[in-house]
């Protein structure tokens, strides 16, 4: 593992604190670079309870990255998280203009497993209690304190229940499976909780009890456990963690989504924005462009009042 990122001077240790800190986890690129700078701007104006907040990126998109730090924003280069075997490539089978993670341990990667990967190995970098994650593509558009995650010394746990015994979720069920096979559980233990959204928390020390486990199973690093299999999910990993290791010790569950995001579909128009936000659940104080999809930035900065 590299070096080259590290952790504040308060950060060092693992010293139980009275009042936890909490920090907000980005894995981004370079495409999303103006989404991700709304992000920050929003978040800095929005967000309190924060204690800082790591952006997640590729080696070469350090750089341009760095125009968004400030004293409480740190960019953290993937060499510095992740092991040294997993390299980088430009993808020929895309005429080069898609990235693509190789190496002998791990199934080819696309740029969304390696972010993946970045949100669970901050964790063993950081020195915040809390680690909340927020994509790129989300904006803030009310108060927020993330003391939301936090309730009698457990982290909230984002879980909605049941949903994967519906019909329309096989790739959710995929990712549940292989969850269990890299955490050792019984293939009979089947899961049927989605825990996959954005804006959601984890306990820090959970996410590095879950890394150790998976090593001490496989006998392997954890990214070429995760990594062997090329439909994982992050969260799905964390969640199934939690409840069928854990039994949920430490966490406590909760289904509200307090980020609304446009998930799949064209481009919103002018009024399709209006009516989107004007939708907002009480407890929802951001929203989602999946950037995909092709949204104007310069349109959500508009309608948002940050022209």
């Amino acid at each position: 593992m590299n070096s080259r990122f590290v952790p504040r001077p308060d950060a060092e240790a693992d010293v139980p604190r009275q009042t936890p800190t909490a920090a907000v986890v980005t894995a981004s690129y370079a495409p999303d670079f103006e989404r991700c700078r709304l992000l920050c701007e929003t978040l800095d104006r929005c967000v309190s309870g924060v204690a800082h907040h790591y952006l997640l990126v590729e080696h070469r998109d350090v750089a341009l990255f760095r125009r968004l730090e400030n004293g409480r924003r740190t960019v953290v280069d993937e060499r510095d998280l992740l092991p040294h075997w997993l390299h980088a490539f430009d993808d020929p089978l895309s005429l080069f203009r898609r990235r693509i993670w190789l190496s002998l341990k791990t199934m080819p990667l696309r740029g969304w497993h390696v972010q993946q990967l970045r949100r669970i190995a901050i964790s063993a970098h950081a020195g915040e209690d809390v680690l909340v994650f927020c994509d790129s593509d989300v904006a803030f558009l009310k108060p927020f304190d993330c003391s939301a995650f936090w309730r009698d010394g457990k982290v909230r746990l984002f879980r909605r229940n049941g949903v994967l015994s519906g019909a329309g979720h096989e790739e959710h069920r995929v990712w549940s499976r292989n969850a269990g096979s890299a955490l050792g559980i019984e293939p009979s233990v089947v899961s049927t909780h989605d825990y996959i959204s954005t804006l959601i928390a984890w306990r820090r020390e959970t996410v590095t009890a879950m890394c150790a486990r998976i090593e001490k199973i496989h006998g392997r690093n954890w990214v070429e456990v995760v990594g062997a299999a090329r439909k994982f999910s992050e969260c799905m990993l964390y969640g199934r963690f939690v409840d069928d290791v854990l039994e949920g010790a430490g966490h406590f569950h909760g289904s509200e989504e307090f980020c609304r995001v446009h998930w799949t579909g064209e481009a919103l128009s002018d009024d399709e924005f209006r009516r989107f936000v004007a939708a907002m659940a009480p407890e929802q104080v951001a929203i989602g462009m999946q950037s995909f999809i092709g949204t104007d930035i310069g349109r959500i900065r508009r309608l948002i009042g940050l022209v």
